[in-house]
């Protein structure tokens, strides 16, 4: 258990990257604008998104905000900024630090995908094209279930409507597993055992799950884990667009 390796490498680097940049561009501060220092904090939090997730992408804009103020801005070594531009400038920092790690974390997500083989991308396809034509959103529920069954490489899947009851292990939207509260290592411990849970949803509301139980011994990839999300993301679509939905 705990977070994986990758997303604990980034989030030590959110937290030392910067103040390694900043620190350095210190030396130079006498003869650099104020803007070109923040644009290279920047491309730290852009590297550090890259590599991690949203998590580290954002504290690495935090961190580059503060260490830009303390480092970069008179007074220096201070956490006050005299000037209005540098504050300025430190508020966009930040801003655009944290559009950026968001943008970055969906790039990692999207490039994840279009990477996978061509019967995962035609499911995708085929699924979308359901959700437009198809008169009943059970329809593409049973369509997404069966997918499931394939792309995950399941013993069984069911879907269950409505509210969300009790806290069985859940795959999450970057294709993570937790359990509780912690994040479980798929790649290096399996499946959790007992059934997981994915959940359809659109526009933030929860339609139901997926309740998948995984075969033993098997253990997907990252890839596959990423597509079978976008598979219950329209069958969350479709039922959004029926309408609330029923504890059926």
């Amino acid at each position: 258990m705990g977070f994986p390796l990758r997303d604990r490498f980034a989030l030590a680097a959110a937290l030392i990257g910067p103040f390694l940049a900043a620190l350095m561009l210190s030396l130079f501060r006498t003869s650099v604008s104020g803007t070109d220092p923040a644009l290279i904090l920047v491309v730290v939090v852009v590297a550090v998104s890259a590599i991690g997730n949203r998590w580290a992408g954002a504290v690495a804009a935090l961190s580059s905000a503060a260490w830009f103020d303390f480092f970069l801005t008179p007074p220096y070594q201070r956490l006050s900024i005299a000037s209005t531009d540098n504050v300025e400038t430190a508020v966009l920092l930040l801003a655009v630090g944290l559009v950026v790690s968001q943008l970055a974390a969906r790039a990692r997500r999207l490039r994840v995908i279009t990477v996978t083989d061509a019967g995962h991308l035609a499911r995708i396809h085929d699924t979308a094209l359901l959700v437009q034509s198809a008169t009943s959103p059970d329809l593409v529920v049973e369509q997404v279930r069966r997918q499931l069954v394939d792309v995950l490489r399941l013993q069984g899947c069911r879907f269950e409507y409505g509210s969300l009851l009790g806290q069985p292990p859940r795959l999450e939207q970057d294709g993570s597993v937790v359990v509780g509260h912690r994040h479980w290592d798929v790649d290096r411990d399996g499946w959790p055992e007992g059934e997981m849970e994915l959940r359809a949803s659109a526009s933030g509301h929860y339609s139901g799950r997926f309740m998948l139980r995984p075969l033993p011994g098997t253990v997907p990839s990252l890839q596959a884990r990423l597509v079978a999300v976008t598979l219950a993301d329209h069958a969350g679509a479709a039922l959004d667009t029926a309408g609330p939905v029923l504890d059926r």
